[in-house]
């Protein structure tokens, strides 16, 4: 009985063992392309800005976070140079989150990154494998994994 309490328990462990690898890896890769102060939740921040930029207040609800943590996102996106401020054009009293060029830099090495572990997580499980593997996933975390408001504050 034992066993199957501790295999019934691995599963999370695993789930964030396999994220955490995937972010590692992605994250070392982006520190040696000139990237190194990237967080994990940079990218997911990011992702939740329109292009032509986007209030912090809205930032936070898009990404389920309260307007303090939001802002603490901002303040790291923008000491790093991934987010700049402008004035929103239809309202002068407002100011909108823009991606910088260096933003776009690191979504599109992050991009690229995954498209090569998705093709080398491929190779090593097997193309069926892993068409099996991305299905079961999608069933267990539902629609909502698989946008950038999908994921849950706690990540940032």
């Amino acid at each position: 009985m034992a066993s199957t309490h501790r295999a019934d328990s691995e599963l999370p462990f695993l789930l964030i063992g396999a994220f955490r690898s995937l972010i590692d890896q992605m994250h070392a890769d982006l520190a040696a392309k000139g990237h190194a102060e990237a967080r994990p939740s940079f990218g997911f921040a990011l992702q939740a800005l329109d292009p032509d930029g986007t209030t912090a207040s809205e930032l936070g609800r898009r990404l389920g976070v309260s307007k303090q943590a939001a802002a603490k996102t901002v303040a790291n996106l923008e000491r790093a140079g991934y987010v700049s401020r402008e004035s929103d054009p239809r309202d002068g009293r407002a100011v909108r989150l823009c991606r910088t060029a260096r933003a776009e830099e690191l979504l599109t090495l992050s991009a690229t990154f995954l498209e090569h572990y998705h093709d080398e997580l491929g190779g090593r499980l097997g193309r069926r494998r892993l068409s099996e593997l991305e299905d079961v996933l999608r069933e267990i975390a539902g629609p909502a994994a698989a946008s950038p408001s999908g994921i849950p504050g706690w990540m940032l």
